[in-house]
């Protein structure tokens, strides 16, 4: 592969022997080169602005002086949307990776995965995908059960009859204080019971007496 051909990368992290490292590793590739090392989120945009059309990729820690790797990751985004951000730190944590995400970058992985993860990473990015390492995407997908367990689907639309054997079942009626109530058979209350249940992913009874005092508390 011809030089003019590399896919051409800065990497910014505020620990010397880190960025020795990883500029070490990239470069037994043939087809990767490091045009700059940045010691933080600054140094690495001043480099930005005076490399900008030779830039693929940035490769960025996230705790950083001076301007930390999610400010950086904004403001490459912003200013220069041709070039890609990926983030490569040892956090693992739910709303680091969120607002590097919701920031603009194009991919997040660990430290303490090998050197060849990170060299897939820049290629996979630089071909115009995302890239994410297997942890960081176990922890978003643990975030998305949870909060669908926490917080019931909000655009679940339910019958007016739906409703107000819900608001019954909430107060800790039974099926036959309810069928008394709404003048419908036992059968009918527990078809909407079970229709309840379906529709509000939860388990049984109890989770829906929850699910009605939940949503009371946010009201």
């Amino acid at each position: 592969m011809q030089d003019k051909e590399k896919i051409k990368v800065i990497i910014a992290d505020d620990h010397h022997m880190v960025l020795e490292g990883l500029e070490a590793l990239i470069k037994v590739t043939n087809d990767i080169e490091v045009i700059g090392l940045a010691y933080n989120g600054h140094h690495a945009f001043k480099l930005l602005e005076l490399n900008q059309l030779d830039v693929d990729i940035a490769v960025l820690d996230v705790d950083m002086p001076v301007q930390d790797g999610l400010e950086t990751t904004r403001k490459i985004r912003t200013e220069y949307p041709n070039i890609k951000v990926l983030i490569l730190t040892m956090h693992n944590n739910e709303s680091y990776i969120k607002e590097i995400i919701a920031a603009g970058a194009s991919g997040y992985i660990l430290k303490n995965r090998g050197a060849s993860e990170l060299v897939n990473a820049i290629r996979t990015i630089y071909a115009g995908e995302e890239y994410f390492s297997k942890a960081v995407t176990d922890t978003l997908i643990k975030s998305i059960q949870e909060s669908k367990k926490a917080k019931p689907n909000p655009q679940v639309k339910l019958t007016k009859r739906e409703k107000e054997v819900l608001a019954l079942i909430g107060k800790g009626m039974t099926t036959k204080e309810i069928s008394k109530q709404l003048f419908i058979a036992d059968t009918t209350v527990e078809t909407h019971r079970r229709n309840l249940i379906d529709k509000l992913e939860v388990k049984n009874s109890k989770e829906l007496i929850l699910y009605v005092a939940k949503n009371k508390e946010s009201k």
